[in-house]
């Protein structure tokens, strides 16, 4: 049951938030494996990205010979392609639960209004702040990983994984891209919220209180750049083009996702498809906890997992009181 004493949310899910069961004990194989299985199936994020990955390989990406030899033309080709994919995502998500409102606070964490306006926004209004940073630094930053990775694996300065070679951990990269990204995410979150680092760089995506679709990637270029960073741990661990394109897509189009601001997209009075978590929502209210994901809980390692509840709020207030004063 959700706690009626933790105020000021619109929608709260099931707490205390659990989780994964692969880091709780005793071990329970059948939740493991539910697990898994809801993070993946039926209609998931991850399934989706991985089908755009699918189709942008086969029908949207230059063949990789061409990748050998850096060149405008095959370079804009993946831009355009990134630009357009953000802004379907991105903006598909906003017209819909936004500007024309179709699922109404159904599911919707924060009750109030994405900030039309503000001083702290560039060009003056939460939206365009985040359209701005999220299409000029974070799709260019994105866009750059990819020619670099697709430069190198075509030259052979990074390894290739292939299907024929090998096809169990062809598959199991999928599986082991988010999990890496749930542990990357962590540290390099918490390394941004060093205060010399959080002032001068990550501050810029905390100006979204309360978040919208576009707010998820909209960062200071420097935080793109170590976010989607990510990706470089393909030039040890091998992988395939569709690899590359599924990491980066992951990293960058569930950022979006997951900063709709509801928990899910309802359709017929179900909840068809998860989206926002609590989890990471209360992140951008109070900010010194939930610093990475629910995959691998490290919050909850280092005593900076809120959990929804009324009693987590106030050892959270504490915390972020001794943080302050320090």
């Amino acid at each position: 049951m959700s706690d009626p004493s933790l105020k000021g949310w619109n929608h709260i899910p099931a707490v205390p938030l659990k989780v994964s069961p692969f880091f709780s004990w005793p071990l329970r194989p059948l939740e493991m494996l539910a697990w898994v299985w809801n993070a993946w199936f039926l209609i998931t994020e991850k399934l989706i990205i991985l089908g755009i990955a699918i189709v942008s390989f086969y029908w949207f990406q230059p063949p990789l010979e061409v990748s050998k030899t850096l060149a405008f033309g095959w370079v804009a080709e993946m831009y355009v392609r990134n630009l357009l994919l953000m802004t379907a995502v991105a903006g598909g998500l906003h017209l819909y639960f936004y500007t024309f409102t179709k699922q109404g606070k159904e599911l919707r964490y924060d009750p109030r209004p994405l900030m039309k306006n503000g001083r702290q926004f560039t060009l003056g209004g939460q939206i365009r702040d985040n359209m701005f940073w999220t299409l000029a630094s974070g799709v260019t930053v994105w866009t750059g990983y990819e020619v670099l990775m697709f430069w190198a694996l075509a030259n052979g300065y990074a390894p290739m994984l292939t299907w024929a070679a090998h096809p169990v951990w062809f598959v199991a990269m999928f599986l082991l891209i988010p999990v890496w990204e749930s542990f990357y995410s962590y540290w390099i979150h918490r390394f941004l919220h060093i205060p010399f680092l959080y002032k001068h760089v990550h501050a810029l995506h905390h100006r979204n209180i309360n978040v919208g679709p576009w707010s998820g990637l909209s960062m200071h270029p420097v935080e793109h750049l170590i976010f989607i960073g990510s990706v470089l741990v393909h030039w040890v661990v091998g992988a395939h083009p569709v690899h590359i394109l599924f990491h980066l897509q992951y990293v960058s189009l569930t950022a979006a996702t997951t900063h709709t601001g509801f928990e899910g997209l309802v359709v017929k009075d179900k909840n068809r498809l998860a989206l926002g978590t609590f989890h990471h929502q209360m992140h951008h209210r109070y900010f010194e906890c939930n610093y990475g994901s629910l995959e691998i809980p490290w919050d909850k390692f280092f005593g900076s997992f809120h959990d929804g509840t009324a009693e987590a709020n106030e050892r959270m207030k504490d915390r972020r009181q001794r943080i302050m004063g320090s």
